[in-house]
């Protein structure tokens, strides 16, 4: 049987530069399977329907080339199926996280060139309601602003267009009251932000959660103790240089499944998920141990 491999392209990401890889990446391919298909996406959702066409056609790989949202997308064409092909991507976006995480080549060529299918790993993948996530889920004003910043933003500033987004956004933080039922446990707490991820690197911040493995089996959940402005900015020092344990600022804790809602239930507050505006409260969320296998 033939090993055929689908690429799926976003010509939008890196500021346009996938066009320039893109010839790269298929001669890489071509050298490692029997049959190459390039797809290009021209709208939302395109990436998923790609991935999901490949697995209903017993394809052996599913390859991406794009940023943490075209990754996302990749991914959530592939989980809901019995047959899941192998998966891979060629980092383009802004963040990159899961390429952090696997300690995969930033350079797009780089990553290309050093393709090694030999090498595999296991990988973990959240969901969130009927979604699904490889990295974080944000919760709270600062995941909100990120929420707001535009792709043209992003383009012209890069990781910075978040930076910038976020402070101002934190001038104006709003404290909400959480409910959480933790793997059955319930714990009500009152925070600006919440984020659960599933590796250790979250924004770009590649230590921001240093005990997440992508493939150890939970998700991680961090939360700010902040009731005033002077308790938000006294935790976003610990965020940047990581958190492995709660502390009289942080909050930590590891899970398999859980549902997070307002204690307000007319308050209407949204998530963003893998970089992308996600559902609002209530959600579940829960991880799916080695779901997937990647090329690391």
């Amino acid at each position: 049987m033939k090993k055929r491999v689908l690429l799926i392209v976003n010509p939008s990401s890196g500021g346009e530069k996938a066009r320039s890889y893109e010839d790269l990446a298929r001669e890489k391919l071509e050298t490692i399977f029997d049959e190459v298909i390039v797809k290009h996406t021209k709208k939302s959702g395109d990436a998923t329907a790609f991935a999901r066409g490949a697995s209903e056609e017993n394809y052996h790989s599913v390859f991406v080339m794009g940023g943490d949202g075209t990754v996302n997308e990749g991914i959530n064409g592939l989980a809901e199926l019995e047959n899941r092909p192998n998966f891979g991507f060629f980092p383009l976006g802004t963040v990159n996280d899961l390429a952090r995480a696997l300690g995969m080549p930033l350079d797009p060529e780089k990553s290309i060139n050093q393709l090694d299918i030999t090498k595999t790993k296991p990988l973990d993948i959240g969901k969130i309601n009927d979604q699904y996530f490889m990295n974080v889920v944000a919760i709270g004003t600062i995941p909100e602003s990120i929420n707001n910043v535009e792709s043209e933003e992003k383009t012209k500033w890069g990781k910075l267009a978040y930076f910038i987004s976020g402070f101002k956004e934190v001038m104006t933080t709003q404290f909400y009251d959480f409910q959480l039922t933790i793997d059955s446990e319930d714990l009500a707490i009152k925070s600006s932000t919440i984020v659960i991820g599933l590796t250790n690197s979250i924004g770009g911040f590649e230590n921001m959660l240093p005990d997440a493995k992508v493939d150890d089996g939970m998700l991680h959940l961090i939360y700010i103790k902040d009731t005033s402005l002077v308790d938000t900015l006294k935790a976003v020092p610990e965020l940047v240089t990581g958190v492995s344990s709660a502390n009289k600022n942080v909050g930590y804790l590891t899970f398999k499944e859980a549902t997070i809602a307002l204690v307000d239930i007319a308050a209407d507050l949204g998530t963003n998920v893998d970089g992308d505006e996600g559902d609002s409260l209530p959600i579940s969320v829960k991880v799916l141990p080695s779901h997937l296998t990647v090329y690391a």
